[in-house]
């Protein structure tokens, strides 16, 4: 059953990018690109505080479009390598493409550079004087954020051209080596994403098993691991320090557009909240599992009484669309969308990437979506989450190339949006307390690895980078910062297990985007909140969603929130959030 009920899963069709690897379509975008870019520089650089206000607008407009190509270029790029990145073929021609993408823009660099040393003054009377430049306001205030952390163009230059040879190489190197580990398990050699997932598995021996089989290939790599980990960290830390960047978290928090002291009010409200959540949820659960503590491996086992069954594809699909549906027929139209195209990778194979992801591409074409589908309900749950995802970018894209971008605090909205409309409308419909208690006790559970686990994590970071400014880590070191974190946040009713130490090293984010983890509990406390608005009196809500879905980049979290009547910057704010799950493990005690 388990093999026929995820058999023909879709792929994805990447041609509405490009027809191929060697089709001309790529490489006279790439030729063009580049053609475009030098003449760019040609007649702009060094000039730009000399154009008046529709001039620069138009320079920005022109700057848009040659960004719009090399994107979709670059999401072609990833979207191939993401597909199978154990394919030394599609390895090189990822790097080729970064490689050639980056040196064309270099001649665009100057421009953002240049943006930064115009007056004041002068910016806004341009402003004033263009409905054009006016438009990318947002934009353009965004660029100027960075203005204090600016270094010389020479020196910014430098920064720009060593990206490819120097952080991408050790992303590249960390991806490939995650991608092609190998796990045994009873003589089967698993890739990641499978033997994670049985960590899941109804079968307590299964489980044990898959976690030993993790912790010991992640022991014998943990010596690369940590020089990946110790050599990003010093090369974030030499950068942070030739820019003056308060901490290493200042830099993530002005791309994510918000202030420092939104997120230490988030994460100072979350660790408060460890005993009343993560503590007292896994008491519970251990309870509940006949043990006095819960191993590791067990945090994430489903309940005795789940049955545990397969959810095929297509009831998977039917479930999360009808979920949007009920809210929006809209919503459920952009959807189905993805489906229908096919807009999404779901089937699970070697060398593909694991996890999940929504990638927006370009607003002249589409995202896509890839999941690594195995029939659970947490699966389910992850295809509503990367469609939320999926639909934002969709209904950001009139936006353009530049205004598109939703900063990470609020990119996550949709998506947990997408997730509590199909959890809700699962939970409506059941009406056996035994299936009722399973089901919320899953959603608790992916709401602690949203919300706890991501802060932990964060945290995990903050002192990681922190001990890397004085010295070079050790494995042991690394591990050892780990467990401390992980024992604070999941509390006493978890007992860890020596191998859990190298759990930290394949966590893709502490790679890719240093301290990205805090926008997921951004975004699920967020949620919480926005639900309860919805809940309270849905009149009009929707508009004023989409219309929040729309906007992109173009506001901030406080120009957002406001027609909801809710502020982040109020700690009070975080305590809603985090009361939601708390009435949910409320209700499971009664239950």
């Amino acid at each position: 059953m388990s093999e026929q009920g995820l058999a023909n899963l879709p792929e994805w069709d990447l041609s509405d990018l490009y027809p191929g690897r060697d089709s001309t379509e790529l490489k006279t975008d790439l030729s063009s690109a580049a053609d475009d870019a030098g003449v760019f520089q040609e007649e702009f650089k060094g000039k730009l505080g000399s154009l008046d206000g529709e001039a620069l607008g138009a320079a920005i407009v022109r700057y848009e479009q040659i960004e719009e190509v090399l994107g979709r270029i670059m999401s072609y790029a990833y979207l191939v390598y993401a597909g199978d990145m154990a394919d030394p073929e599609i390895g090189k021609f990822f790097q080729n493409l970064q490689e050639k993408v980056n040196d064309i823009s270099t001649d665009l660099l100057f421009f953002t550079l240049e943006i930064n040393k115009l007056e004041e003054d002068a910016l806004q009377k341009a402003y004033e004087a263009s409905s054009l430049l006016q438009k990318y306001q947002p934009w353009v205030e965004n660029i100027r954020v960075l203005k204090p952390y600016q270094l010389d163009d020479n020196i910014e230059k430098l920064l720009h051209e060593k990206s490819v040879s120097g952080r991408g190489s050790w992303v590249r190197l960390f991806d490939e080596t995650m991608a092609g580990l190998k796990f045994d398990l009873d003589g089967q050699q698993l890739a990641s994403q499978e033997v994670l997932h049985l960590l899941s598995d109804k079968d307590g021996a299964v489980r044990k098993k898959a976690a030993k089989s993790l912790g010991k290939v992640f022991a014998e790599n943990v010596r690369l691991f940590a020089l990946i980990t110790n050599t990003l960290a010093k090369d974030k830390s030499i950068e942070d320090e030739w820019r003056k960047a308060e901490s290493p978290m200042t830099m993530r928090h002005l791309s994510n557009q918000v202030e420092a002291e939104v997120v230490e009010a988030l994460t100072d409200a979350v660790k408060a909240s460890y005993p009343k959540l993560s503590h007292r949820y896994y008491k519970l659960k251990a309870k509940w599992m006949g043990q006095e503590k819960l191993d590791y491996w067990d945090r994430n086992a489903p309940l005795p009484e789940d049955d545990d069954r397969l959810i095929t594809w297509d009831e998977a699909r039917d479930t999360v669309l009808e979920a949007y549906g009920r809210f929006s027929p809209e919503l459920a139209t952009m959807g189905q969308e993805f489906f229908d195209k096919p807009w999404i990778d779901a089937s699970v194979r070697p060398g593909k990437s694991p996890g999940a992801f929504a990638h927006p591409t370009v607003p002249s074409a589409h995202p896509y979506l890839l999941v690594n589908y195995q029939g659970k309900v947490r699966d389910v749950m992850t295809l509503a989450h990367e469609l939320g995802h999926g639909v934002h970018q969709v209904l950001a894209a009139p936006q353009g190339a530049l205004l598109s971008d939703t900063p990470l605090t609020l990119a996550e909205t949709a998506s947990v949006f997408g997730e509590q409309l199909t959890f809700r409308a699962l939970l409506e419909k059941e009406t056996d307390p035994t299936r009722r208690r399973v089901m919320l006790a899953g959603k608790v559970e992916d709401m602690i690895n949203t919300v706890v686990r991501q802060i932990a994590f964060y945290e995990f970071e903050v002192r990681l980078h922190k001990a890397r400014r004085k010295e070079e880590l050790s494995p042991d070191q690394i591990g050892e910062i780990w467990m401390d974190v992980q024992k604070e946040s999941l509390g006493p009713a978890i007992k860890m297990h020596d191998e859990y130490q190298y759990f930290w090293s394949y966590i893709p984010h502490f790679i890719h985007s240093p301290f990205y983890v805090y926008a997921y509990a951004f975004g699920d406390c967020l949620v919480n909140a926005l639900y309860a608005v919805y809940q309270d009196s849905n009149e009009g809500f929707q508009a004023k969603y989409f219309d929040m879905l729309r906007a992109g980049g173009t506001l901030r979290h406080k120009e957002l929130l406001a027609p909801f009547g809710l502020d982040a910057s109020d700690p009070s704010f975080w305590s809603k959030g985090l009361g939601v799950i708390e009435g949910f493990i409320d209700e499971l005690e009664e239950l």
